[in-house]
């Protein structure tokens, strides 16, 4: 399969308008079966870490995943499935969460551009700067024509990103309000799950149709060629992860990784 075929399944166009209610976060069309994605995922996984080893060892490039989704959505599952396999040494996650008091004496996106990935570096954004148009633009922790600006200043940040050799791919996991409803629950009734718990999780929960706007916008101002945005179905794990390492895979192909040649002449050397 071709990063084209994957893009034309899920990709934002640039200049779409997605609509998040139209599209099923229990679709499975990509994928026969439950059996056939597990499958796929383990070859993709096989194949990213061994792609993952030429982008390291050539250290001309690199890729940038962006993850975003509500509460319970898969984040960190998404990361441990599709990287678990991946040789740590060339693969850096970072989490945002609340701004400490020195992030917020920079501009909003000092943080985050200290943090994307170095040549030969796969980097991964647990949520990202997307969250200052997001919780801000929802919170209103900002005036609107601050969040307004952003978008813009987003899209060159990510373009500038592009045009020094990271690749900027960005995943939204889709996730039904049902789905969210069973998960969180989930982290209540099982002990080993309640440190997931945070009671503001129900707050904002009840933010859902201003989130869903809030996402609405980002995606369609945000998708652009060098930085485009995928909707990747969630509410079956063995489905979001299988959709995401294949992504993966096909845009680390994409890249052409190579071994670089030697810098010496191999023929004839022999450790005794």
């Amino acid at each position: 399969m071709s990063l084209k075929a994957f893009d034309k399944h899920f990709m934002v166009k640039e200049g779409g308008r997605p609509s998040l209610a139209r599209i099923d976060p229990r679709d499975k069309s990509f994928f026969k079966s439950r059996e056939e994605a597990e499958e796929s995922l383990a070859e993709d996984t096989a194949a990213i870490n061994e792609l993952q080893d030429k982008l390291y060892a050539e250290s001309k490039q690199s890729l940038l995943l962006v993850l975003q989704a509500p509460d319970a959505a898969g984040k960190d599952g998404t990361i441990r499935k599709v990287f678990g396999p991946v040789d740590p040494l060339g693969l850096k996650a970072h989490s945002f969460k609340k701004p400490t008091p020195e992030e917020l004496s920079h501009d909003f996106l000092w943080r985050v551009h200290r943090k994307a990935p170095a040549a030969g570096e796969v980097g991964i954004f647990n949520r990202s700067h997307y969250e200052d148009v997001l919780v801000v633009r929802v919170h209103g922790l900002a005036p609107s024509k601050v969040v307004e600006a952003r978008y813009e200043q987003i899209n060159a940040f990510e373009k500038h990103l592009s045009f020094y050799g990271t690749r900027v791919v960005k995943v939204y996991l889709h996730l039904s309000k049902e789905e969210q409803r069973e998960r969180l629950q989930e982290r209540i009734d099982m002990p080993h799950k309640n440190w997931k718990y945070n009671p503001g999780d129900l707050e904002e929960r009840k933010r859902w149709d201003e989130y869903r706007k809030a996402y609405e916008i980002m995606l369609r101002r945000c998708s652009k060629a060098h930085a485009p945005w995928y909707i990747i179905p969630a509410d079956r794990n063995w489905y979001r992860n299988a959709c995401v390492a294949r992504l993966v895979r096909l845009t680390l192909e994409d890249m052409k990784p190579r071994y670089p040649e030697a810098e010496f002449d191999p023929t004839g050397v022999v450790v005794e």
